[in-house]
């Protein structure tokens, strides 16, 4: 490889150093396609867990120190959950990137191409900033138009605007993070890209108290600290991924030249991410909006339960961010075998885990709800509908290893189809229709009828499709 050691512009002194650091890139890569694949796994998966539990604290200690400030605790949280709806969906267009054009990028990496690569990522960065204005200016102009759509009440407007008008600001930070995070993975480098989220969620926690408390900002001083906090994780992983010595592929602007090819190619895979991301959106809307009929307290459940849901399934997201690279190199590679052995780790490891912790979720709901409020009565709410809430959740660890397994391989259509099984066609008709059977426990219900449900199906059609793949594209049986 002549070519990837040449220093592309003007001679520097140490251009010794510079090839070298290179060639120590380079390795990090290699290494998903060579190294022992159940400590490879972790190696790349553990980071990327710890980064997405670290990142859960954005959204985490923002609903806590909200949750006890004294008077307003309950109606503000139930606000706050009213944005996260919004906030989902402004954010899954990351996912459209991180899902779409990194795991093409490691394909493309795997194949030798690193020319198609870097044009991924190069493209990824034009997608993000045109997402960025296209999420906020809507958003911003129609916002308490949305927020009533999605179950804000006219005790809970004031505090979802206040937080919300504020965290529109930082859109752009939360789509640069989010989105190119990713492809510092996809560069057999997790330590780095912990390491953007830990710095963003530290600030946040440190910061959080003193606008809120000390400052006498509310619900506005925990959006500032949260925009603040996204601003700091963007830069360290634009400082990497624009650094030649750092970054075996890196930001140029030579890539960022629109390819349609590309961009298509990425918006076709993305599609499934961004699916499964802003579909928890659109059932946000449903159930609030259901929710709101039966009492802001029940809104404020809700946003307990799915906090909670949050802490399955955020590690599982963190799971998979770390092993996509490593199946797509190697399916890249035409490698079947590590394919399959990385399958095998997958799987084990996210379904045992799912499975433990929502069991102990299950069993002690006021435990967990005590975390987030100390109001009896919304305690007492929590306690009695989080068991049926996640009920469906204790097999859900296999749709998410076998789902995620679908973007590795760049199988968009059976991903997206997954994605839309779970939230579009069970989870919302099932949300309208129980509570006219049920009260609100329908609502509670349907959450868990729709993911079991996909979760069963999932692994059926993964158990079909998966060999028909792998012959199809990898040389090696």
């Amino acid at each position: 490889m002549p070519g990837l050691l040449s220093y592309q512009g003007k001679r520097r002194p140490n251009l010794r150093s510079y090839n070298r650091n290179v060639t120590n890139n380079l390795q990090y890569e290699e290494r998903l396609g060579t190294a022992p694949m159940t400590p490879l796994v972790f190696r790349m998966a553990v980071p990327a867990v710890v980064a997405q539990l670290v990142n859960l604290l954005y959204n985490l200690v923002d609903r806590i120190y909200i949750g006890h400030i004294y008077g307003i605790g309950t109606d503000a949280l139930a606000g706050i959950g009213v944005t996260g709806s919004v906030i989902i969906l402004v954010s899954a267009f990351a996912s459209i990137v991180n899902g779409g054009a990194a795991p093409l990028a490691s394909i493309a990496l795997g194949r030798g191409d690193r020319a198609l690569a870097g044009r991924y990522l190069g493209n990824g960065v034009v997608l993000l900033l045109c997402f960025s204005v296209i999420c906020t200016l809507p958003v911003y102009i129609f916002m308490e138009p949305i927020l009533y759509a999605v179950g804000a009440s006219d005790v809970t407007i004031g505090y979802a605007s206040d937080y919300l008008s504020v965290y529109l600001l930082g859109t752009v930070f939360v789509q640069l993070s989010l989105g190119l995070n990713t492809f510092i993975y996809t560069q057999g480098r997790p330590g780095i890209a912990m390491t953007s989220v830990i710095i963003g969620a530290a600030m946040n926690i440190v910061l959080d108290p003193v606008f809120i408390f000390v400052l006498g900002m509310g619900v506005k001083g925990a959006a500032i600290a949260t925009v603040i906090s996204q601003a700091c994780s963007a830069a360290w992983v634009l400082s990497f991924l624009c650094s030649r010595r750092r970054a075996s592929l890196h930001i140029e602007w030579k890539a960022m030249r629109v390819d349609w090819k590309v961009i298509g190619a990425t918006l076709a895979l993305g599609v499934s991410p961004f699916v499964m991301a802003s579909t928890e959106s659109i059932v946000g809307f449903v159930l609030n909006g259901t929710l709101k009929h039966y009492g802001d307290i029940y809104v404020s459940a809700l946003a307990i339960m799915q906090s909670a849901m949050m802490l399955v399934s955020v590690p599982l997201s963190g799971f998979a961010q770390g092993f996509i690279p490593i199946a797509s190199y190697n399916y890249g590679r035409g490698d079947a075998p590590r394919v399959r052995s990385c399958l095998r780790v997958v799987v084990i490891t996210m379904f045992s885990f799912n499975l433990i912790v929502v069991l102990l979720m299950i069993l002690f709901p006021s435990v967990v709800a005590s975390i987030f409020s100390d109001d009896p009565e919304l305690i007492s709410v929590v306690s009695g509908a989080m068991p049926l809430f996640l009920a469906g959740m204790t097999i859900f660890g296999l749709q998410r290893a076998f789902q995620n397994m679908f973007v590795a391989l760049g199988q968009a259509r059976l991903s997206i189809f997954i994605a839309l099984l779970r939230k579009i066609i069970l989870l919302v008709p099932l949300a309208l229709t129980l509570p006219r059977l049920m009260g609100v426990r329908g609502v509670f219900a349907a959450e868990a009828i729709s993911d079991a449900t996909a979760a069963v199906c999932c692994t059926v059609l993964f158990l079909i499709m998966f060999p028909r793949i792998l012959r199809k594209n990898c040389s090696r049986p």
